[in-house]
């Protein structure tokens, strides 16, 4: 059986615009992989509501799971929650259990649980709360689709929190060989190999260094036995 599916949604203008480096593709990627759970698209979307929706519906309806970042803080311009809401046509308010969660945090450092901060314990009707142990304000799980911070700690421990309820695959194997030819000299043998083995993900990636160039090509694959045949055949047309 193939492996679960997932896509990624990350959400915000600072990240469209070159502000901030988006940190939370890199180690949700590697997460999933471990968990065998095969990551196949990721898109971003500006704080633009019609694209957020349009984004999550298209998602929701071709993967298996969607995660989103960003877009769930206490400002003006945090609308994820009422987009995912407004993506499935569900009624989105203030819960009394995000609520309890955020009183609870707020009244330990002796900070006022005001209008703004409340705006995070609107989740929309039906969804189940993901646990924020760094932060404490939750996301949330509608459907299919994850709703996560975009904070990279926040993220990082909220996919924690979601990962061990996701049923997962094959992990992924992957392992690599760097060849010192040019990519123009591996392409035929390479093509015949990744022909030869249509269940592995075969990539040529190239390096110059120090004035040596070549290749490392990487072969990823479910299956450890026919990941090294092809890297055995690989060794065969370029010894080391």
């Amino acid at each position: 059986m193939p492996n679960p599916t997932a896509a990624m949604l990350v959400i915000g203008d600072e990240i469209l615009s070159g502000r901030t480096r988006d940190a939370n593709m890199h180690h949700l990627a590697g997460q999933l992989t471990d968990h065998g759970i095969d990551l196949k698209e990721v898109r971003v979307v500006s704080d633009d509501p019609a694209a957020i929706v349009a984004a999550v519906q298209a998602l929701s309806a071709t993967y298996d799971s969607v995660f989103t970042s960003g877009g769930i803080g206490p400002t003006h311009d945090d609308i994820t929650a009422d987009c995912i809401a407004a993506a499935f046509d569900t009624p989105i308010d203030i819960r009394d259990d995000a609520r309890a969660i955020l009183a609870e945090h707020y009244a330990k450092s002796g900070t006022d649980l005001n209008a703004a901060r409340l705006r995070m314990a609107r989740i929309p009707d039906g969804a189940t709360l993901i646990e924020n142990p760094v932060s404490a304000a939750p996301g949330f799980t509608l459907k299919n689709v994850h709703v996560m911070a975009g904070v990279p700690s926040v993220f990082q421990s909220m996919v924690a929190s979601v990962l061990p309820t996701l049923t997962g695959g094959a992990p992924l194997i992957s392992k690599t060989m760097r060849i010192e030819r040019g990519e123009g000299d591996i392409a035929g043998p390479l093509g015949d190999i990744a022909t030869a083995h249509p269940d592995l993900s075969i990539g040529s990636y190239p390096f110059q260094k120090d004035g040596r160039y070549g290749a490392n090509v990487v072969i990823r694959g479910t299956s450890g036995a026919e990941v090294d045949a092809a890297l055995t055949k690989l060794a065969d047309h370029f010894p080391a």
